[in-house]
């Protein structure tokens, strides 16, 4: 991949053409766009994913890259869902949205086939998950139309830089917010939670807030009640019966959220990506953030 060079010209065009904040209802801009390659190393997962040789978590696999999470809907829901997107910006913010039928991200992942290229997807019919699947082509229809959001997974990395070491482990857990509903879609937001020492949450809400692709900065820091986080009932990672001594609890919005509303409205047919298991994308996610 010919990467995009870390300038300030490119980071000033980044700015120009989102407007500060209001770029989450559109998408990447073109500038930062991402360009096809060969010596790639996340098409180079990507496809070890498509052979079958991957199957575990995308977390670290190309660090430094965003990390998407998936959502795949026929196009009579696509607008009601584009919609709740842009009203619940912290949980879903949108990374690229493909044309219907077509399952190939050209803005974020030119070459990949969004189908095949995630290591888990998660089939969601009239609100109940099935068994996961790890090829979703027969399920794609004329009319599907794919929906890439921003994961929290993709700033680990850069919290490693700023010192903040690894979290045991990165729970996504339920709470009792509720999103924003729009058309049909509705329910409770996802979070993510990260166990940090009171300095290091200091240190993690600075730099995440320069990545609001993915997520931003934290949504809750402290006692998981206060939010209704369900500990004892992760959605991932293990149950959580006491946290320990000289760390704290640091929530982030979640990109599961789609998936509680699935759960909540009960479209005919959503497929996702399971949790932890997203698209490795082309993305720089130092370039896809605000400087």
């Amino acid at each position: 991949m010919n990467d995009i060079p870390e300038t300030g010209s490119t980071r000033r065009s980044f700015l120009t053409q989102t407007g500060g904040l209001g770029f989450l209802a559109m998408g990447i801009p073109a500038a930062l766009a991402a360009v096809p390659g060969t010596d790639n190393p996340a098409r180079k997962v990507r496809m070890a994913i498509r052979r079958g040789e991957w199957r575990g978590p995308s977390g670290n696999k190309v660090p430094g890259n965003v990390i998407c999470n998936l959502v795949v809907l026929p196009k009579s829901l696509a607008y009601d869902f584009l919609l709740y997107c842009v009203r619940n910006p912290k949980p879903c913010p949108v990374v690229e949205v493909t044309e219907p039928g077509n399952p190939e991200p050209s803005r974020s992942a030119p070459g990949a086939d969004l189908r095949t290229d995630l290591a888990r997807y998660a089939i969601y019919r009239k609100g109940v998950r099935g068994d996961d699947a790890t090829d979703i082509r027969e399920l794609w229809r004329d009319d599907s139309v794919a929906f890439l959001i921003g994961s929290s997974l993709t700033f680990d990395h850069a919290l490693e830089r700023a010192g903040v070491p690894p979290s045991k482990e990165v729970w996504v857990l339920n709470t009792k917010l509720q999103t924003v509903p729009a058309g049909m879609f509705r329910g409770q937001m996802a979070v993510t939670m990260r166990w940090m020492t009171p300095a290091q949450a200091v240190i993690a809400t600075q730099l995440t807030s320069r990545f609001p692709f993915n997520h931003g900065a934290p949504i809750h820091m402290g006692d998981p009640d206060a939010i209704g986080a369900d500990l004892q009932h992760p959605i991932y990672g293990e149950p959580v019966k006491v946290i320990p001594k000289g760390v704290m609890p640091v929530f982030w919005a979640c990109g599961v959220t789609p998936q509680m509303a699935a759960i909540e409205s009960k479209p005919e047919l959503m497929i996702t990506h399971a949790p932890a298991h997203g698209l490795i994308s082309d993305l720089k996610a130092d370039q896809v953030c605000i400087p």
